[in-house]
């Protein structure tokens, strides 16, 4: 029996695909990356904005003819199906089973129900940890050399323009025996590069006075043998503590790296988007990274056209944009969702407008972006070897401790290992190096 598993989205979108793969592998399926000989097509679905939304009922569409060919089953898992739930059966009744976030770690079992029952509906929400990560962990998730480890899930923030409370439910955290358990069986299988991953990581452990906070799990992780890089995903700025903070410059093993959303610069819209910070704030945690690791590459998530976004409002986030100089950013234009308060708001900026705005932010971040590149040419760079280039098979890929990818001459053996390269040319998306003789660190 072959899987077929598309997915859309987040990371931990991604990491829900390689969960289910590996619960299927292990009931004696094989993965395929091609629909067209599956016997189990799944569609692991996104709705934080409405574009991903659309694409899942056009991929689910397209994978029908292969589960009538195939007499197969069709799946469609994730937030979109949990937003959804029954009504995707009414329009498109040949799809056998709805899935919210909360089952795929169940999707053996909801195969076997699909058999017995036909048609399955999965959409509630489990509130206990020990029901929602029921499943331990399996070296499949490993995703090439780095890997994923899920600490928390869910979200209690409800900014005004999110979905994720309404489809991943509210925060629930997994406990750090596991998360320890975890990482350290990833160690022994290689992995040198660990991404601690949760909607909100600073809101670790809050619910549970048991549990251990969000500071002592990254400083205790930090510390097992092996851990040559670690990262977390996402912080809210709200939550970024100075203790956390601390840590980037007491271990070097953290990486220089955070992904921290700004979603915009005007106070006024961050009110209302209910972000609970201000500009200021924001401005105070940046400089504190940038003085405990001078070193340290910023990405962020920007919002354009807004409800009630001013040419003065757009104006503060161009200036903050310059002013912190981001390695690089996600940018959006405003997609209002369904049960978030931001839907109802008035004053909808004209979609012209928006993707005016947005091309103009785009625009200023390329620049920034190459610029940032191209400093880092003539330097010595450490990277985590990755595998083949995918523009030259003949060529090696990797990354630095920042997360940009090196491209260079090199051998394949050398994947998984650390090694020192001199970066020679820059590119937007890209740097080109050479391996260095003293070559292998780690």
């Amino acid at each position: 029996m072959r899987v077929y598993i598309e997915t859309y989205g987040c990371q931990m979108n991604e990491y829900d695909s390689l969960m289910m793969g590996t619960i299927l592998k292990a009931q004696g399926y094989s993965i395929t990356s091609t629909p067209e000989d599956a016997d189990v097509l799944i569609v692991n679905t996104c709705s934080v904005r409405e574009k991903p939304e659309h694409k899942v009922f056009s991929a689910a569409g397209r994978l029908r003819k292969f589960k009538e060919k195939n007499h197969g089953k069709l799946i469609v898992t994730g937030c979109t199906a949990q937003q959804i739930g029954e009504e995707f059966i009414k329009k498109m009744p040949y799809v056998d089973a709805v899935v919210g976030p909360h089952y795929t770690q169940q999707i053996d079992d909801i195969l076997d129900e699909i058999d017995r029952t036909g048609k399955v509906v999965k959409t509630s929400f489990l509130n206990s940890p020990m029901e929602r990560f029921r499943k331990k962990f399996s070296p499949s998730l490993i995703r090439g050399v780095s890997a994923y480890v899920t600490i928390m899930e869910g979200c209690d923030n409800f900014c005004t323009y999110c979905i994720v409370p309404y489809v991943r439910g509210r925060e629930i955290s997994r406990s750090h025996q596991d998360i320890i358990e975890d990482i350290r069986h990833l160690i022994s299988e290689g992995i040198k590069d660990i991404t601690l991953l949760g909607q909100n990581v600073n809101s670790y452990g809050r619910k549970d006075p048991d549990e251990w906070d969000f500071t002592r799990l990254l400083e205790e992780v930090a510390n097992i043998p092996g851990v040559k890089r670690l990262r977390f995903i996402t912080s809210h700025p709200k939550d970024m503590s100075d203790e956390i903070i601390n840590l980037f410059k007491k271990y070097t093993n953290i990486v220089p790296y955070l992904h921290l959303p700004l979603q915009s610069a005007s106070n006024r819209i961050l009110k209302l988007m209910n972000r609970k910070y201000t500009v200021e704030r924001y401005f105070n945690i940046v400089e504190k990274l940038r003085e405990a690791r001078p070193e340290i590459a910023l990405t962020t998530d920007l919002i354009v056209g807004f409800p009630g976004e001013t040419d003065k409002d757009f104006e503060e986030t161009l200036k903050a944009v310059e002013k912190i100089r981001y390695d690089n950013f996600f940018s959006f234009k405003y997609s209002p969702r369904p049960f978030t308060k931001a839907a109802q708001f008035p004053d909808r900026v004209p979609p012209e407008t928006a993707q005016k705005r947005l091309e103009i932010l785009q625009s200023i971040q390329r620049k920034i972006t190459l610029e940032k590149n191209r400093e880092k040419t003539g330097t010595i760079q450490e990277v985590l070897v990755e595998g083949k280039s995918k523009k030259n098979p003949l060529e090696i890929s990797g990354r630095t401790p920042c997360n940009r990818i090196v491209n260079f001459p090199g051998p394949t053996e050398l994947r998984g290992k650390i090694v020192k390269v001199r970066i020679t040319e820059a590119y937007q998306n890209s740097l080109r190096g050479e391996l260095l003789k003293e070559k292998v660190i780690a």
